[in-house]
């Protein structure tokens, strides 16, 4: 009996039909007579005791826990109209979910337990009284729809354990069945919904309660004629005879017969009725979910692939928005770099052009050669600069983490530009209080930062003006020091909107060029995020016709006591002598003109130089030559059949003493510090950078030879 679509009012007419069908029981009175109680059973009732009644908590309508914590449903209404009626008083308890053994209600004294099925089985058993019937429905069927019954079948029916008695009236009818256990009702109705059993016999005004759960709609009820469902209470007795509690247990039971037939049918349609009514099924969430599962993953389909399209619209309005933001950045970066690389190309070719009308007047063919020294030196800072900001901003620049003496760092800062300061005719002050000069730093990375400061505060100071360096420190706690230094100049100035701006690349607030003020426009961008990497900061404050002020701050640890600033490693392998007055050297250069310059430079020098194209006729080269023949090697690192790299592990694996003493320079064009660090890995002993500074090739060649 599938009733989904009835409303609370009808479920609660077909309640009243059924009740009136199924209440035919000879104790109930159409019309209520006068009670007659026996002495002994006035006596009892005088007494005033109180009895404790076990109910169970999963039969509504019929009985169930309340939300006050007691007994409620239509039991609840019989007990208490007889309490009315008799004068006794009763106590619920809730008996726990599972089988109720006789043991656990003698062990706990019950004196009364509700909802007890009116069968022979219960007439007959050991250890309880039972009473008159109180309701009276029939027995259902739940099983799935379109499931046709057969009482002959093996059908696996579920069992709550709160309801055993009726195995036996199950075994006694359908011989056949085979019963499953399951801890509650709703358990046994999960399992027959999931077919892990077939079906479920129980008191249809349960299963009507129940069945109004929307999960549930694939179950349907049919009606067993055969099977009435009688509910009474029973009490429970000693199984070993004891006349006194016997004989007390009867007049209980004696009682609340008489009681029920002081209640009429009607009375009682009417508690089944108020029961039903006010204890429907409650609708819940995961009831709504379920019945509408449907709809929702429907709507929860188109709701993400919604979310999909907005995010796929947002992601590529975003991507075009960064793709126009990158394009325009490339476009004023490579705008920027063809202004800043044209402009001293102009100079260099226009220079060329000069020399070469010129090339019989040796004065003025040295003033345009050392013009074109300063320009081609602009170029190699413009470059180094670039490379710079490229591995700055993508994280890749390691800064090193040596001893070094700040007050000794300052000084050669102060040392180096001084004769510049005076030639231009600034004052140049130190106002440096450093009580922790000994950190762990970068020495190369904070000159490079105070000294491109001060190159911009002499450029835009006039004769005349001021420059002071003030530097001071504060321990920060944890041996961590922080160091400020500051750069104040009293020169042009800058405006307001400019300083917002004055960090990025190749910002500069007038065209410092044509004014004789060359710069890339790259260092102080650099500066300030080589400032960020040491874990503090560059700022600006400035008054356009008073000067400004560069404040650098950074962290550095203090270095612990046994650390010496400046310390130097010993070169190994040393002592192996050289044939030659000045070793000879040995350059492996893929580039031929490349070679050409660098063998004519290097010949002029007092060199003995043999050039060769690549590694592998290094390598060849090298292993032909007699012991100590050649010194030094200068080894490019890209070339053909064997790079730098390869062969000057080769070399350092040959059987001849001078394999391991032969001093090895990489000299490319490759100048990041992975390239580096890969040289000194292969064994090379040091680095020089292309273009060759040829001065400081010569200091490393003069030094290896004194070695």
């Amino acid at each position: 009996m599938k009733n989904r679509g009835f409303s609370k009012i009808a479920a609660a007419v077909l309640s009243v039909i059924l009740a009136g069908s199924f209440l035919s029981f000879p104790t109930y009175a159409e019309e209520t007579q006068e009670i007659s109680f026996t002495e002994e059973e006035r006596a009892y009732i005088a007494e005033g005791k109180t009895l404790k009644v076990g109910y169970v908590t999963d039969r509504r309508p019929v009985s169930f826990q309340g939300e006050d914590g007691e007994l409620a449903g239509i039991s609840r209404q019989i007990f208490d109209r007889i309490a009315q009626i008799s004068g006794l008083h009763f106590d619920y308890v809730a008996l726990p979910d599972g089988d109720i053994t006789y043991e656990y209600l003698e062990r706990e004294k019950f004196d009364l337990v509700t909802s007890v099925e009116y069968n022979k089985e219960n007439q007959n058993a050991r250890g309880i009284l039972i009473s008159d019937p109180y309701l009276s429905s029939r027995k259902v069927i739940v099983a799935k729809d379109g499931l046709k019954f057969k009482a002959d079948a093996d059908f696996k029916v579920a069992i709550s354990t709160g309801s055993q008695t009726i195995k036996k009236v199950i075994a006694r009818q359908y011989p056949n069945f085979k019963l499953q256990d399951y801890p509650s009702m709703e358990a046994c109705l999960d399992a027959v919904s999931r077919g892990e059993a077939d079906l479920l016999i129980q008191n249809q005004y349960v299963v009507e309660y129940w069945l109004y759960k929307p999960s549930y709609d694939n179950l349907a009820v049919i009606p067993i004629v055969e099977m009435d469902d009688q509910l009474c209470f029973s009490a429970v007795v000693p199984i070993e005879r004891d006349d006194i509690v016997w004989s007390q247990k009867e007049l209980v039971i004696s009682i609340i017969n008489k009681s029920i037939s002081q209640i009429s049918d009607s009375e009682v349609s009417g508690f089944v009725i108020e029961s039903t009514l006010s204890n429907m099924y409650e609708y819940t969430i995961s009831d709504f979910v379920y019945q509408y599962r449907y709809m929702i993953a429907l709507l929860g389909f188109f709701g993400i692939l919604i979310c999909i399209l907005v995010y796929v619209a947002l992601h590529s309005r975003i991507r075009s928005i960064n793709a126009r933001a990158d394009a325009k950045a490339k476009s004023d970066f490579l705008s920027a770099m063809s202004h800043e690389i044209r402009t001293p190309l102009n100079g260099l070719i226009s220079l060329n052009y000069l020399m070469s009308q010129n090339v019989d007047d040796r004065d003025k063919i040295s003033g345009y050669l050392h013009q074109s020294s300063i320009v081609a030196q602009y170029l190699m800072a413009l470059v180094n600069n670039v490379l710079d900001m490229s591995k700055l901003q993508e994280g890749e620049m390691e800064l090193e983490q040596k001893p070094i003496d700040l007050n000794l760092l300052v000084q050669t800062v102060e040392s180096v530009e001084r004769d510049s300061m005076e030639e231009k005719g600034i004052e140049f002050g130190m106002d440096v209080e450093l009580p922790y000069p000994e950190v762990l730093g970068d020495p190369v990375r904070i000159q490079q930062v105070l000294l491109n400061l001060l190159d911009n505060a002499r450029k835009y100071t006039d004769k005349g003006g001021c420059v002071t360096i003030k530097a001071e420190q504060s321990d920060t706690g944890g041996g961590v020091i922080r160091t400020t230094i500051r750069v104040l100049d009293t020169g042009c100035g800058m405006s307001e909107e400019f300083q917002k701006k004055i960090f990025k690349p190749f910002t500069q607030e007038r065209k410092t060029v044509s004014q004789g003020n060359q710069g890339t426009g790259l260092g102080l961008s650099i500066c300030s995020l080589l400032a960020e990497r040491m874990g503090g900061s560059l700022v600006v404050d400035s008054e356009m016709g008073t000067g400004s002020c560069f404040t650098f701050t950074f962290e550095a640890e203090q270095t612990k006591p046994g650390e010496e600033s400046g310390k130097t490693e010993t070169q190994e392998g040393a002592g192996i002598p050289i044939t030659h007055a000045r070793p000879h050297i040995l350059v492996a250069e893929d580039n031929e003109l490349n070679g050409q310059i660098l063998v004519e430079l290097l010949k002029e020098e007092g060199y003995e130089v043999l050039h060769v194209e690549n590694g592998r006729k290094a390598l060849e080269v090298f292993e032909a030559s007699a012991v100590g023949e050649y010194g030094i090697i200068l080894m490019d690192l890209l070339m053909p059949e064997m790079n730098g790299f390869e062969a000057t592990k080769a070399i350092r694996r040959l059987d001849r003493p001078d394999a391991k003493t032969v001093r090895i320079f990489a000299s490319t064009a490759n100048t990041f510090q992975e390239d580096r660090d890969k040289a000194l890995q292969s064994g090379m002993d040091d680095f020089i950078a292309k273009p060759i500074d040829i001065k400081e090739l010569l200091k490393k060649l003069q030094s290896s030879v004194s070695m």
